[in-house]
C-alpha cells in the first residue's frame, strides 16, 4: 500500500512539474532569457565567479578550439515529441529535453550543440553535453578500455528531478540501527549488484535486497519488496552501488544523516563525484565487497569517525543547493561550449 500511495504522490506531482514546463516552453520568448544572461553572470560577487568558474572548468574540460560536425541549433531544439511515444518513455525524453532546454534557451539561435540524453558510460567522439560520464584517472577500475580523457563529455545537470533529491534528516546517527540497508534494482543486468545481494541478502548486519522481482525472477528470496527513503533513514548505512552508471541514491545519502557506503566509482555527474574522497566523504569498500563488514564494524567501534563523514558530505552537498549559483554554472558550462566548439 505504501509503495502505491508513494507512486500516486510521485505520478501527481510530475504532473504538475510537466505541465508548468510545458506552459513556459510555449509561452515565453526565448528573447526574455538572451537578454538575462549577462546580468545574471554579471551580478556574481567575485567569491561567486570564482567557484562558479572552478566547477564549470571541471564539468566542460575544452581548453582548446575544437570543431564539431552536424549537432543542432539552439533555434532548432524543440521537443521531442515523436520520441516521447516510444515504449512509454514519455517522461524521460520530457525530463532531458526541458532541463536542457532551460540552458539552451539563453543563447542565441545559431548556436550549434551535440547531445545525448540518458545514462552515458562512453566519452563521445565530439564535444558532447551529456548527463554521465567516466571518471578519467581512477586506477583501481581502469581497463584496456577505459579512456584517458573525458574533456568530450561535457556534463550539464539533467534529468536532475529524479537525481538531485535532498532530504530533511531530522533522525542523529546515534539513533539509527547498527545496520547497512539497500534496495537495488536490476541485478541480474548488472553483475556488481547481483553479487552484493548474493553476498549481504541474508546478513544479519544488513538488510539487502531487490525492491521487485525482475523478468525471469531466478534469485527469488533476495526480493525485500519496496522500502521508502524515509525507511531507510532508520540505518547507519546506506549502500550506494551503481547501476548503468551512477548511483542515483547517493546524493540524498550524503544529505542525510547516515553513512554512504560505496565500491570504487566509476562514472560521474553534475554531483562531481569524481571529487569525493574515500572515507572522508562516503565509506569506501572494495569492488568485490569483501571488506564491507570489517568497515561497517569499524565505523560502529568509532562513531565519531562515521559523524565526521556526515559532516564532510553535508558540507559537499551544500554548493548544490544554492539554485542561483547553479543556474550560474550551467551557463558558465554552455558558453565555455559555444566559445571552444566551431562548427565544421
Amino acid at each position: 500500500m505504501s509503495m502505491r500511495i508513494a507512486s500516486l504522490k510521485k505520478g501527481l506531482s510530475n504532473a504538475s512539474y510537466f505541465a508548468g514546463h510545458f506552459l513556459e516552453y510555449a509561452l515565453v520568448p526565448k528573447l526574455f532569457y538572451r537578454y538575462r544572461l549577462d546580468r545574471l553572470l554579471s551580478s556574481l560577487s567575485p567569491e561567486e565567479r570564482e567557484l562558479v568558474t572552478k566547477r564549470a572548468d571541471y564539468y566542460n574540460k575544452l581548453n582548446e578550439q575544437t570543431p564539431i560536425e552536424g549537432g543542432t541549433e539552439v533555434g532548432h531544439y524543440r521537443f521531442p515529441y515523436k520520441k516521447i511515444s516510444y515504449e512509454g518513455r514519455r517522461r524521460r525524453f520530457a525530463a532531458y529535453f526541458f532541463d536542457q532546454y532551460e540552458v539552451m534557451r539563453y543563447f542565441p539561435p545559431s548556436s550549434r550543440f551535440l547531445y545525448i540524453h540518458g545514462d552515458v558510460r562512453k566519452v563521445p567522439a565530439q564535444p558532447t553535453f551529456v548527463k554521465s560520464r567516466p571518471i578519467v584517472g581512477n586506477s583501481t577500475m581502469q581497463n584496456a578500455d577505459w579512456p584517458d580523457s573525458n574533456a568530450n563529455a561535457v556534463i550539464l545537470k539533467l534529468n536532475k528531478r529524479r537525481h538531485y533529491h535532498f532530504v530533511n534528516d531530522t533522525k542523529s546517527f546515534a539513533e539509527k540501527k547498527d545496520m547497512l540497508v539497500s534496495r537495488t534494482t536490476w541485478c541480474n543486468a548488472r553483475p556488481w549488484r547481483r553479487l552484493f545481494c548474493e553476498l549481504f541478502w541474508n546478513h544479519p548486519m544488513c538488510d539487502v535486497g531487490k525492491s521487485k522481482a525482475e523478468p525471469d525472477e531466478d534469485f527469488p528470496e533476495s526480493v525485500k519488496g519496496f522500502m521508502s527513503i524515509e525507511e531507510q533513514l532508520n540505518y547507519k548505512f546506506i549502500a550506494c552501488v551503481e547501476g548503468i552508471d551512477v548511483a542515483t541514491n547517493l546524493k540524498w545519502v550524503m544529505a542525510s544523516n547516515s553513512v554512504a557506503v560505496s565500491p570504487p566509482m566509476r562514472y560521474e555527474t553534475w554531483f562531481m563525484e569524481g571529487t569525493l574522497i574515500p572515507n572522508y566523504h562516503y565509506i569506501e569498500v572494495r569492488p568485490d565487497f569483501s571488506d564491507l563488514i570489517d568497515k561497517l564494524n569499524y565505523y560502529l567501534a568509532h562513531p565519531q569517525e562515521a559523524e565526521a563523514i556526515i559532516e564532510h558530505a553535508h558540507e559537499y552537498v551544500a554548493q548544490f543547493r544554492n539554485q542561483r549559483l547553479e543556474l550560474a554554472t550551467q551557463l558558465t558550462v554552455a558558453q565555455k561550449y559555444f566559445k571552444k566548439t566551431v562548427s565544421g
